[in-house]
């Protein structure tokens, strides 16, 4: 596979793992990995990159979220969606460092579109989210914990 494939794969897979697709982008990350054929910091920015702007999207449909609730391709349920904003309530922006999280991330994603967070506090958390995650999974990989 080509460095532009691997590395093209690795930010499709990222991003929909954050978004309507359940994708499992830690196994593409560790895959690649393996194969020692890619630098390592390229894969990890490439796999923080694409899931940070996949949660974006969750971001500006929660923007938008009374108009596309009731879709089927809506990447969260309501139940989600009101334990999500239920959590946001509580803890506030801080929350959205779980939005690595399976099962929670991206409902807090998703409420914090709908609760207008700024923009830019939204993002800056959730890439250290993002990234940490993938540095964890890159330290596993290569047995570093």
């Amino acid at each position: 596979m080509s460095a532009a494939g691997a590395y093209g794969g690795l930010f499709l897979v990222s991003f929909l793992a954050a978004t309507i697709l359940p994708a499992q982008s830690e196994i593409g990350l560790a895959g690649l990995i393996l194969t020692d054929d890619h630098d390592l910091w390229v894969l990890i920015l490439v796999a923080s990159l694409g899931n940070t702007l996949g949660a974006v999207v969750n971001w500006l449909l929660g923007r938008g979220v009374e108009r596309f609730s009731d879709r089927k391709w809506f990447p969260v349920s309501p139940k989600q969606l009101d334990r999500a904003t239920g959590w946001y309530h509580r803890y506030g922006r801080w929350s959205l460092l779980l939005s690595w999280a399976p099962f929670v991330g991206d409902p807090l994603t998703l409420a914090a579109g709908v609760l207008r967070e700024p923009f830019w506090s939204f993002l800056i958390l959730v890439a250290v989210a993002k990234t940490g995650r993938y540095l964890v999974v890159a330290a596993l990989t290569l047995n570093w914990m």
